[in-house]
């Protein structure tokens, strides 16, 4: 009997701030999305640095003739190139340097003709392709790293070596992409702050309201000796009804997000190969933190809340 007038009186106070209810449920939904999308971008991240940093070399840029007495721009040699190209034996050292190294797993040698090859694939419609000649490429060393994080191991040992132009790490061209991931990251996490705090002010005058139009209700259970968990029960109920409420509709946000854009829609899946994108798993994994959220946040600010607007 206790429970079924405990559910009625939910019913009655969700009908009666119905207006406010939708408000918590859009408001509660809207921070919960943007949070377990923060999450996810921050699983992303993860995952994208995980499959890049992996297949990322290191390389070592070889003197060319073409940097004796400086190049075709007429710039000024670097020291180590001073003397022109590199020499056989100078490229055979330096091989062998690399493949002592523990960090090192892997050594590849590019020609010049490879490395010509491989810049008219990418570059092959610019106005420039067309007057770069094999002769103006660099030979180059391409290393796999055990862990691309050792980069500066290769680096502190070869830079300024006779011989060696430059020695570049690949990661630095995707250190950008990644900080403009993780600057959106921060951005949805402020937005998400912002919309919990609305969000847990309209739970709040969303009981005071419930709290106040039912005060003859209240007065007369305290009269009777209902106890004080019993008279707030329906009240927090009702915002955990409205948070869970919000939390399903931040999950069905979430699933089409990642559905539309990724598998249809947009279809960056298929746009972006390149790219290793997060599965549905870690989707479905975030759900029920996002139920979980929605449904004990409202509850302990009504909780809070009828402290001080339901004194019982």
């Amino acid at each position: 009997m206790r429970a079924q007038f405990v559910l009625s009186e939910i019913g009655v106070g969700l009908r009666r701030n119905l207006t406010m209810t939708f408000a918590v449920i859009v408001s509660v939904a809207l921070s919960l999305a943007l949070f377990g999308g923060a999450l996810l971008m921050r699983e992303q991240v993860g995952a994208m640095k995980d499959f890049w940093y992996d297949k990322v070399n290191v390389t070592i840029y070889l003197c060319s003739k073409n940097d004796a007495g400086g190049g075709a721009a007429g710039a000024p040699a670097s020291g180590s190139c001073a003397k022109g190209a590199i020499t056989p034996a100078q490229k055979d050292e330096i091989k062998a340097d690399l493949n002592d190294l523990p960090v090192v797993e892997k050594v590849y040698f590019e020609t010049a003709d490879e490395a010509y090859k491989h810049y008219k694939e990418l570059y092959g419609d610019s106005a420039i392709a067309s007057i770069i000649t094999p002769d103006q490429m660099q030979e180059s060393y391409r290393i796999k790293l055990k862990d691309p994080e050792k980069y500066q191991v290769v680096s502190t040992a070869f830079a300024g070596r006779a011989g060696v132009h430059s020695v570049q790490d690949q990661r630095e061209e995707l250190e950008t992409l990644f900080q403009m991931m993780r600057g959106m990251n921060v951005a949805a996490l402020c937005v998400m702050a912002l919309m919990l705090v609305i969000a847990l002010l309209l739970i709040v005058n969303t009981v005071r309201v419930s709290a106040f139009s039912r005060r003859r209700e209240t007065g007369i259970m305290r009269l009777v000796g209902a106890s004080s968990f019993y008279i707030q029960m329906p009240f927090i109920m009702e915002a955990a009804v409205a948070g869970l409420l919000g939390g399903v509709v931040a999950c069905g946000l979430l699933l089409m997000g990642r559905y539309f854009l990724i598998d249809g829609g947009l279809k960056l899946e298929e746009t972006m190969p390149v790219v290793n994108f997060i599965g549905w798993d870690a989707v479905v994994s975030v759900l029920p933190l996002v139920l979980v959220i929605g449904l004990l946040m409202p509850s302990l600010a009504a909780l809070v809340a009828l402290r001080k607007y339901l004194k019982v």
